[in-house]
C-alpha cells in the first residue's frame, strides 16, 4: 500500500499529523509491513521501499517542518522574490504543494542535500506556494501553468523579472518519494540562470 499525497487529507485528525501518536502510527504500519511473513513477491518487493519511506518520514517529521505557510500571501511573496532575484541575478523557483504532502516533504529533503543545496542557494529564490487542500492559490497555479490535478509538488521557474521559463505540466515530481535526488539535481542545473 502506498500513501499518495491526495490520501493524506483522509488521515484521522485525532492523530494530529505532527504528533508523537501520528509518528508512532506510521512507524508501526511500516514495521508491520517489514516484519509481516512473506505474503508473496509483491510484499517482499515492497519492504525496501517501506523502509526507505520510513527513513525519509523520520527525517522529515520530528522537526515538524512547515514548508507551506497557510497565512502567507503568495502573490506578495512572489513579488518580493522578484526583487531579490533581480538584485542577485537568480531565477525564481515556485514550489506548489501542501504540508500534508509526503512527496513535497521529500522534495524539500532532496533540496537540502548536496549538491542540490548549493545549486539552490547560488541560483534560485524559492517561494513555497500553499495549495491548501487543492483550494488555495489555484489562480496562481493556473497563471503559471501548473495543472494541480496532476499532483504536487509541482514546480515553475521564473526569470528574475518574473517571466515564466518553465512549468511542470505532467506532475513530474508528484512521485518524488520514488525518485532519485539526481533527478532534482538535473532539473536545477538545467534551469539555473545563464552565467
Amino acid at each position: 500500500m502506498s500513501l499518495h499525497c491526495t490520501e493524506w487529507r483522509n488521515w484521522p485528525r485525532s492523530l494530529g499529523r505532527g504528533s508523537l501518536d501520528f509518528r508512532r502510527a506510521v512507524a508501526v504500519a511500516a514495521a508491520a509491513l517489514f516484519l509481516a511473513p512473506a505474503g508473496g513477491a509483491a510484499l517482499a518487493a515492497a519492504r525496501p521501499q517501506a523502509l526507505a519511506g520510513l527513513a525519509l518520514f523520520q527525517e522529515t517529521v520530528p522537526g515538524g517542518r512547515v514548508l507551506y505557510s497557510d497565512t502567507a500571501d503568495a502573490k506578495a511573496d512572489i513579488a518580493a522574490a522578484e526583487v531579490t532575484a533581480r538584485k542577485y541575478h537568480r531565477n525564481i523557483l515556485l514550489d506548489f504543494g501542501g504540508n500534508w504532502c509526503g512527496d513535497c516533504q521529500v522534495l524539500d529533503i532532496y533540496m537540502h542535500r548536496s549538491p542540490n543545496q548549493e545549486l539552490v542557494a547560488k541560483n534560485f529564490v524559492v517561494v513555497h506556494v500553499d495549495i491548501g487542500r487543492y483550494d488555495k492559490n489555484v489562480d496562481l497555479a493556473k497563471k503559471y501553468g501548473i495543472p494541480l490535478a496532476k499532483g504536487v509538488p509541482a514546480l515553475a521557474v521564473l526569470s528574475p523579472t518574473g517571466r515564466m521559463l518553465y512549468s511542470q505540466k505532467q506532475g513530474e515530481f508528484e512521485n518524488m518519494r520514488n525518485m532519485d535526488p539526481a533527478s532534482l539535481t538535473a532539473f536545477l542545473t538545467k534551469w539555473k540562470p545563464a552565467q
